[in-house]
């Protein structure tokens, strides 16, 4: 069974967009699949 996912939205500065988007293509994710991962990452990492 797949995680549960909850809809959100957010602001985020254009710059930080664009390199999302640059990033996320490189890595063939969509945008959205880029940033969970990321912060999957980061609060891994912040435990």
């Amino acid at each position: 069974m797949k995680p549960l996912k909850e809809k959100v939205s957010i602001t985020l500065d254009s710059d930080i967009v664009e390199k999302i988007k640059i990033l996320a293509e490189e890595d063939e994710r969509s945008f959205s699949q880029y940033i969970n991962k990321v912060l999957k990452e980061y609060l891994k990492n912040k435990n």
